[in-house]
């Protein structure tokens, strides 16, 4: 950063705006050597949390685009990962479950997530993890409110 303004380096913005670029690419890298997306994780890791649920609940769940979520639908059923079928109560509407091989899945991104994770944080000791984690999740939720 020494070709970096002074002002610029001293702005928390600009720094989470500067780590989350950082952050992304290396998620990204270690999910594409699985052929994978974030946006898999995002679906796996939901489904598993808190069970089957209509493409609506898992948008709004993963804070995606409802095309998006969608085409990543597609793209997990189209691997196995996930199974769709009509909703009883509502044939317009699908439930999406994740299956045993999706499971299985989410657990190698899982472990690639780790290594992200590990590398992006790697000059922080734990405490500084678990303080980082807290700041920025304690900012996360007072910028969602409302």
């Amino acid at each position: 950063m020494k070709e970096t303004p002074a002002r610029l380096t001293a702005k928390p913005s600009w720094l989470i705006t500067q780590l989350a670029v950082h952050a992304h690419r290396l998620a990204s890298d270690g999910f594409g050597e699985m052929g994978a997306r974030g946006y898999h994780y995002r679906v796996l890791v939901a489904l598993e949390q808190f069970g089957v649920a209509s493409q609506a609940e898992l948008g709004r769940r993963c804070n995606m685009d409802r095309s998006d979520i969608v085409a990543t639908i597609n793209e997990l059923a189209g691997q196995g990962f996930v199974e769709r079928t009509p909703d009883p109560d509502d044939r317009r509407r699908n439930l999406v479950t994740i299956t045993t091989a999706g499971e299985r899945h989410l657990h190698r991104l899982e472990q690639a997530l780790d290594r992200v994770q590990e590398d992006l944080l790697a000059p922080l000791t734990p405490g500084d993890r678990q303080a980082l984690t807290r700041l920025l999740t304690q900012l996360l939720a007072h910028h969602q409110r409302g």
